[in-house]
């Protein structure tokens, strides 16, 4: 095995290595050279198409049809993509792994997936007038320049709105860059633009002339985090100046008589140009490198390192990390070096095993550590093991070491082998891993339908795997050419019972493929109705998505379902549909109470619920404004119960309700009220006898403020209409007088009436307890069906002692006597002391 440090190039004081990836990546017949090569980060894919400037060999077999091919960095082909939409004037990537392709009249196709799938969107602002020119791109966004020099700006793949930045001076661009908004002075996308021999910073506000006089620069580079600027200047001379434009770091002279192709950043520590066939690579203090290859080369970007693309080779150019270099530097004595030099020791069974470890025995945690960081930044397989078991040796002799890291560390050595295996090509490294995260990893095998090995890293690495099921379900719904019910039992046979996997996201995904059987095959499996409903309306299924609806149990998924069959059928038949449907049609009547009244009265007319219809018609003529419309109302509720004897008894009262408003309005009239609408309700109690209308009243409101005002005999009348028994009516006369304060009619009452249908004791009771009594008193001689007792309580409460008392001497009772004298102040006592007398007196003789 070959030393760790044979592909090290020291660049001023720091170490830089290739690591080769693939090899054989393309076929000698691809010629890279005259085409567009664009990579995703991370490791990602590569998009190559070939560009329509450029002369192309012919060659027999070769479609004809220009196309976006996708591969992997192994060179696996993961998609083709013909295209036949317009000249392409940019392609790049997002930080997720979209790809983004723009053409020359601004028209814009985000590709999510790597599977052909997309969503479009224009940039607008006259890109199509004046053409787009080129674009560049960053992890969330990117920037077109136009042809007359405007620049649109697009922070979002997700929600597109192209946004018009500065204007910047209309003369010839030499080149371009951007400064994303994560990393810019001003928080939003920054472009740098070289015009004639300055510089120009162009923001959203404002086009800065930075008064750079050393171009024309034939090419700008920006660091991966805005840190540093690199400029190619006209004279083939690199400068590389702080981000804030304050401090000029470095100047290289790179001697070269041609432009280069390229220039990339390599991490934020390096430049790289590139030619055909020859990078320079570019350290701190104008420190340089030169790599020489038998091809056409290609600089990839990525945010620790570059990626060197030919037809015959992939590799990775970067820094060596600073734990590597601890470890494998010739003459390295760092405890990290000493710990690998005592495990390989140990594997010989040498004694010197152990003098090492005394050595670095106060350091020993510190060396287990920089081990383990530095396995996970290699890539070959043998150091790693070599890195992990020294580690393990070091980490046996510490009495305390939490194992955490070194776990975490052989679970991440594991995936990120498995993904850097050619068939699969995610070469990542170990920092771009921890960028990406495992779940995005996940999402990225799963779109290049790597089923099986994106199951097996989530179960290692305990990651809910519902979603690599459902993507599975999802491309056997689009590319299956097995009948519905074959494909059905395949999905169902393979994803159900699976926890997460929603049902509805598989089904769409086969009405969207016109698979209508499939998808409503599949959607009987989704348990959760509100995630079934929404599809089933979509496919018109509506019957099928109420019942789901009803099924559920959710009033508002129900109501949601009907407001939306309600819109799209003839009202005849919405009724016909919720008829048979109990749960569906209460939840309709119960809304259109107080939404839409026309619609409850069609639906008791189609039902031929007549009574309700009734009901409905009674409740309007309650609200009306005037006795007029109510009495309309209230004739139509009768003849909706004319041809129904069940309901006779109801259209009677309907009847007496329609001649009680029509007596009440006679009365408003004769007695110069202004009447209103009908406003059921008891009348306001208290001592006024003018009412403001009787409409509205009931039988018995009415005749008790009648009486209460005087009109006795429009009272009798209403008595007379309605049959109010003369018990009623005694009761109602009784409480209106007493209301009114009618104490002489009540006097003439008790003088002059024999016979009450409601005895007198009510009244004695009703006027004390409108405080009279006085008048209450002329009731208590009346009262013969009443006993002693009760007529000597009656007068004590009526203030009458002495009465009392001789109500208890005439009914000879010495006990009640005393009853009364324990109640009777010192004035009436000697009048209650000689009946006393004179009842003992009678006992005597």
């Amino acid at each position: 095995m070959s030393k760790p440090t044979a592909n090290w190039e020291k660049v001023g004081d720091k170490f830089y290595r290739k690591v080769q990836l693939y090899t054989g990546v393309f076929d000698p017949d691809l010629e890279l050279d005259k085409c567009l090569v664009v990579g995703a980060l991370g490791s990602g894919a590569v998009a190559i198409y070939r560009d329509e400037g450029k002369v192309h060999a012919y060659r027999s077999g070769q479609a004809s049809k220009s196309s976006i091919d996708i591969y992997s960095c192994a060179g696996k082909l993961i998609r083709r993509i013909t295209w036949e939409k317009g000249t392409i004037k940019g392609i790049g990537w997002s930080e997720d792994e979209k790809l983004l392709v723009v053409t020359e009249d601004g028209a814009v196709r985000c590709y999510y997936d790597l599977q052909g799938d997309f969503v479009p969107f224009s940039l607008g602002h006259g890109a199509d007038e004046h053409g787009v020119v080129s674009c560049k791109f960053y992890s969330t966004g990117f920037v077109a320049l136009l042809g007359n020099n405007h620049l649109i700006s697009v922070s979002r793949y997700d929600e597109p709105r192209p946004k018009l930045l500065a204007i910047p001076p209309a003369d010839p661009i030499v080149s371009w860059a951007i400064i994303p908004p994560a990393y810019s002075l001003s928080r939003s996308v920054e472009v740098i633009l070289a015009i004639g021999t300055t510089l120009y910073v162009v923001d959203a506000t404002d086009a800065e002339d930075r008064n750079f006089t050393a171009g024309p620069f034939r090419h700008i580079s920006v660091s991966p985090r805005g840190e540093f600027l690199a400029f190619y200047t006209d004279d083939g001379k690199v400068w590389v100046v702080s981000g804030d434009w304050s401090e000029k770091l470095s100047e290289y002279n790179s001697r070269a008589k041609t432009v280069p192709k390229d220039m990339q950043w390599c991490g934020s520590n390096a430049v790289a140009l590139a030619w055909e066939d020859e990078v320079h690579l570019i350290g701190p203090k104008s420190t340089a490198t030169k790599f020489y290859y038998d091809a056409f080369v290609h600089l990839l970007p990525d945010v620790d390192g570059l990626r060197l693309l030919t037809n015959d080779v992939c590799e990775y150019l970067q820094k060596v990390p600073d734990e590597t270099v601890s470890v494998f530097r010739l003459g390295s004595d760092s405890p990290a070096a000493h710990l690998l030099e005592a495990s390989s020791l140990l594997e010989q069974k040498s004694p010197k095993a152990d003098d090492l470890i005394q050595l670095i025995r106060p350091s020993l945690a510190e060396a287990v550590d920089t081990c383990v960081k530095a396995a996970g930044h290699e890539y070959t397989i043998h150091w790693q093991k070599a890195l992990m078991k020294a580690a393990s040796y070091g980490k046996s002799v510490l009495d305390l070491y939490s194992s955490d890291d070194f776990v975490d560390m052989c679970e991440t050595l594991r995936v990120l082998n498995a993904v850097r295996f050619y068939e699969v090509g995610l070469p990542l490294s170990y920092d771009q891993f921890k960028r990406l995260t495992p779940e995005n990893l996940i999402a990225r095998l799963t779109n290049r339908h790597e089923y099986l090995l994106a199951l097996r890293i989530s179960e290692y690495l305990h990651l809910p795997v519902s979603k690599i099921h459902e993507h599975w379900a999802v491309a056997k719904v689009r590319h299956s050419t097995a009948d519905e019910a074959t494909t059905a039992q395949l999905i169902v046979k393979k994803v159900y019972g699976k926890r997460g996997v929603s049902f509805e996201q598989i089904a769409r995904a086969a009405y969207d493929e016109g698979r209508v059987a499939l998808a409503t095959e599949l959607l009987n499996y989704e348990p959760r109705a509100g995630k079934q409903v929404p599809l089933l309306l979509d496919m018109k299924e509506d019957t099928i998505a109420l019942d789901k609806a009803i099924e559920s149990g959710d009033p508002d998924l129900i109501f949601h379902v009907l407001l939306h069959i309600r819109k799209k059928l003839p009202l005849a038949s919405f009724f016909r549909v919720i008829n048979s449907r109990p749960v569906a049609t209460a939840l309709v009547e119960s809304s259109a109470w107080d939404s839409d009244r026309d619609l409850l009265k069609d639906l008791y007319y189609q039902d031929d619920r007549r009574l309700d219809g009734a009901n409905l018609l009674i409740s309007e003529a309650l609200s009306q404004p005037d006795v007029s419309s109510a009495t309309d109302k209230l004739h139509l509720a009768s003849k909706y119960l004319a041809d129904s004897k069940t309901h006779a008894t109801h259209r009677t009262h309907i009847d007496d309700a329609i001649k009680l408003l029509k007596l009440q309005e006679q009365f408003d009239k004769d007695l110069g009220l202004s009447p209103s609408g009908p406003a059921p309700g008891p009348p306001s109690p208290g001592p006024s006898s003018h009412p403001a209308s009787y409409v509205g009243l009931s039988a018995h409101a009415t005749i008790f403020t009648l009486l209460k005002s005087g009109h006795t005999k429009r009272a009798a009348k209403v008595q007379s209409e309605f049959r109010i028994p003369d018990k009623q009516f005694a009761w109602l006369r009784l409480r209106a007088l007493v209301a009114a304060r009618h104490w002489s009619e009540l006097e003439e009452i008790a003088n002059k009436t024999k016979k009450s249908p409601i005895g007198w004791e009510n009244y004695v009771n009703e006027i004390l307890g409108a405080g009279n009594s006085r008048v209450a008193a002329l009731f208590v001689p009346k009262c013969t069906g009443a006993s002693a007792k009760e007529r000597v309580e009656m007068w004590v409460r009526c203030g009458l002692v002495v009465k009392a008392g001789e109500e208890a001497v005439r009914a000879k009772d010495g006990g009640l006597l005393e009853w009364v004298r324990e109640r009777a102040g010192a004035g009436a006592q000697a009048e209650l002391e000689r009946l006393a007398a004179q009842l003992k007196g009678g006992r005597g003789r």
